[in-house]
């Protein structure tokens, strides 16, 4: 039997998704030290910019990031961006095991609590397993309804990869869509809500964004309702539409 779920968010995790890239840190780091909430009450997630890829770059890029932000340790650090091919040629794999092996060493000084990486496919996630010591913890992916990158989320659940959806509600430009719309009728749920019922159902960890308190509070109830196995599947054969729908190798990364 399903549960509702408590929509308060006073007594919650927080969660703050960021990046070097986003040019925010010094404000977030500001931020945290005062809104009062204890810090290990925050999880707190950044990434490695495309520039500063390699061992000796991410290491200064880490070490920037953390004191831009002010704290001792962070609770997840990813990749943000595979090398590829189409770029850096076959020098792309030497790139992306030299970038995880830094995030290696910042893990086992417990200096980061999990490392990942975001946008990876699975050919990039075999790559640097030819050298790591440890597999991604987490892989961070854009997902949504039109967009569900089946290969890349069954691969990581088979290794044991966290899958987080970045975009998960695709911008929102496929609301209306006569599918997502029906569904939503149907259960007194808003677009919103289904694609994220949809993502967590697909075990998918969504990362919703919103500075609007009344849609983070929708955006939490999303467990007193569940998707029969049609309407998944029917969301799951949507064509393309929202977010980015991103080709990771076919980039300028």
């Amino acid at each position: 039997m399903l549960k509702k779920c408590c929509t308060r968010l006073d007594n919650l995790p927080r969660l703050i998704d960021g990046a070097a890239f986003y040019g925010n840190e010094k404000g977030v780091g500001k931020g945290i030290r005062e809104s009062g909430i204890p810090r290990e009450e925050i999880i707190v997630t950044s990434k490695v910019w495309n520039r500063d890829r390699g061992y000796e770059k991410t290491m200064a890029a880490f070490h920037k990031t953390l004191s831009d932000l002010g704290l001792t340790y962070l609770d997840l650090y990813l990749i943000h961006w595979p090398a590829n091919t189409k770029k850096y040629g076959i020098s792309a794999i030497r790139e992306n095991q030299e970038t995880w092996r830094a995030l290696e060493e910042l893990y086992e000084k417990g200096l980061i609590r999990a490392i990942g990486v975001s946008n990876f496919l699975p050919h990039h996630i075999d790559e640097i397993a030819e050298t790591a010591k440890i597999l991604p913890m987490v892989d961070q992916l854009e997902i949504h309804p039109g967009w569900l990158q089946e290969e890349a989320v069954d691969y990581c659940r088979k290794k044991g990869i966290l899958v987080e959806a970045w975009a998960p509600l695709g911008r929102m430009t496929m609301a209306g869509d006569v599918t997502l719309s029906s569904i939503s009728r149907k259960h007194g749920k808003t677009p919103a809500q289904i694609s994220l019922r949809w993502e967590i159902q697909h075990g998918i960890l969504p990362i919703p964004k919103s500075s609007h308190v009344e849609r983070m509070k929708q955006n939490l109830s999303v467990f007193d309702f569940a998707l029969s196995e049609e309407e998944m599947k029917a969301l799951d054969d949507l064509p393309p539409m929202g977010g980015r729908c991103f080709k990771i190798d076919e980039m300028d990364l």
